[in-house]
């Protein structure tokens, strides 16, 4: 009787028959034994025994050096542990068989760097997938497209660089994607795009990578519970006063992504040093950049207005307070109702609905409260108001003062050659209108050379009582003289007033002609 051997070929020895006493079947036979005693041949098949520990749905092969995944792995596993051990590719064939019920699929830390296009299509009800700590450096277009039901999925810890714009596609149910610490450049905006995101995405983490510019007009539109689970903190983003404004949004609501990492928030200032900071300090010395401070919603008279609640969470039930803590009640006639999704939409909007809006999300897990401060503006959606505001009605006001002012210096008074004039004819003037205008008022040319050429002075003999004032240099041997000169100004019908009169006849009301 042979003993029990360790070596090759030892147990086809011990069931080697003599020929001559057995068929041949019998030698087929132990041909097909032998085959199963070849080295390896335990490696690829499951053994509970010795490989993998078996325990009643869960099969967990970790840390046993394995370079393939085992075959013959019962169609009832619902987790499969494969981590911690060699598995550099993952074949369309790891599997020959479907796994149905399988939903948790553990292969990190094994130095996977390549995955084919179908390793998933016979595990399409995996709900968790690790595949992080290996060496994966791209993700292919459809990679994941059969995991319809997946939603974890654990990518971190890698060397992905690059990922294809549809590497997510299909993937209509995940929750949370890990994909920090690999050396990502673009952020992937088709993640968080209302359109092209997965529905029920609440989690995604890019952190710790090499994400240099960010969308920060895209991310502000986006739902608080989704910005609650947004995280890329350590990334090498440029500093901006745009970028302090965002996170300090998010601090100021508490929100965790911003809370639980706000110290490993940084950025690099401009110029040539490339100095970190924190993008937290950039409201101080370092940028200077506003404080932020939450920004109420603004309306206009008979606009119909929705106010969202912007929980944190999802799948919360929502109540409103009007301001004064008046609750809205479904079916009243009050102008303001709650919708479906929880908002609250206000008709038409009247100036009386100015003041602080409150919401109460409520969960079995949690509560929130959400304050809205609504402005009403005094004017419609087209710019006509009931009142003017007191800034234009003062301008008004002084344009009209300005402009009467104005009438008043450069619009002179009717001049009396178009109203009669009592005692008077139109060719006589007075002599007060001759002192204050020196331009004639007749259109003779003889006179007005004849007034070019003499200034005449009255004699006070001949003017006396004008104005109860003589003329005290006057001198009776030039009356003569003066007679002569006043006599051939007279002729053209205008007389001059003394020079020493002046003053008084600025005494009585002017006249201009």
């Amino acid at each position: 009787m042979l003993q029990p051997s360790t070596r090759t070929g030892d147990c086809l020895l011990e069931t080697l028959p003599h020929q001559s006493k057995h068929p041949k079947w019998v030698l087929f036979l132990t041909v097909c034994v032998a085959v199963l005693c070849l080295p390896g041949a335990a490696a690829t098949t499951l053994n509970c025994h010795k490989t993998c520990i078996c325990a009643s749905n869960i099969v967990s092969c970790s840390k046993m050096n394995l370079t393939t995944v085992p075959t013959l792995i019962p169609n009832y596993t619902g987790v499969l542990d494969l981590s911690y051990n060699e598995i550099a590719k993952l074949l369309s064939e790891w599997t020959p068989i479907v796994l149905p019920k399988l939903h948790n699929l553990l292969l990190s830390h094994n130095g996977l760097f390549f995955l084919s296009s179908e390793a998933f299509i016979k595990v399409k009800n995996l709900r968790y997938l690790d595949l992080s700590s290996n060496s994966l450096r791209q993700l292919d277009e459809f990679i994941f497209e059969p995991l319809a039901n997946l939603e974890v999925l654990l990518l971190y810890n890698n060397l992905i660089s690059q990922i294809d714009r549809s590497a997510f596609v299909g993937v209509i149910n995940l929750q949370k994607l890990y994909l920090s610490q690999n050396q990502i450049s673009r952020f992937p905006l088709e993640l968080v795009k209302e359109k092209s995101r997965p529905e029920r995405l609440s989690l995604l983490d890019v952190s710790s990578n090499k994400i240099k510019l960010w969308p920060i007009e895209e991310l502000k539109a986006l739902p608080a519970w989704l910005k609650n689970g947004l995280y890329f903190h350590n990334n090498p983003l440029p500093c901006h006063c745009d970028l302090y404004t965002l996170l300090a949004h998010w601090y100021l609501r508490k929100l965790n992504s911003a809370v639980d990492f706000k110290d490993d928030y940084t950025c690099i200032l401009p110029g040539l040093q490339k100095k970190k900071v924190a993008v937290f300090d950039l409201s101080g010395e370092t940028m200077n950049c506003s404080t932020f401070k939450e920004a109420g919603e603004e309306a206009f008279l008979e606009q119909i207005l929705k106010l969202s609640c912007d929980t944190k969470h999802r799948d919360m039930s929502k109540t409103w307070t009007l301001p004064g803590n008046v609750p809205v009640i479904p079916g009243s006639n009050q102008t303001a109702k709650v919708l479906l999704d929880g908002s609250l939409q206000i008709s038409s909007v009247r100036s009386e609905d100015s003041g602080t809006y409150t919401c109460f999300a409520m969960s079995e897990a949690i509560n929130e409260t959400i304050y809205v401060v609504l402005k009403v503006h005094n004017l419609t959606m087209h710019g006509s108001g009931e009142t003017l505001n007191t800034a234009y009605t003062t301008l008004v006001g002084c344009l009209a003062s300005v402009v009467l002012v104005l009438m008043y210096l450069y619009l002179t008074p009717c001049r009396c050659f178009c109203c009669p004039s009592k005692g008077k004819t139109r060719g006589e003037d007075s002599i007060h209108s001759s002192m204050l205008s020196v331009t004639p008022t007749h259109e003779d040319p003889a006179l007005k050379a004849e007034l070019n050429k003499h200034v005449a002075f009255i004699d006070s003999k001949d003017l006396q009582g004008q104005n109860g004032k003589l003329n005290p240099n006057g001198n009776e041997n030039d009356d003569d003289d003066l007679d002569a000169e006043a006599g051939s100004l007279m002729k053209g019908k205008r007389k001059k007033s003394v020079a020493e009169s002046i003053s008084s006849v600025f005494s009585d009301t002017p006249m201009v002609v």
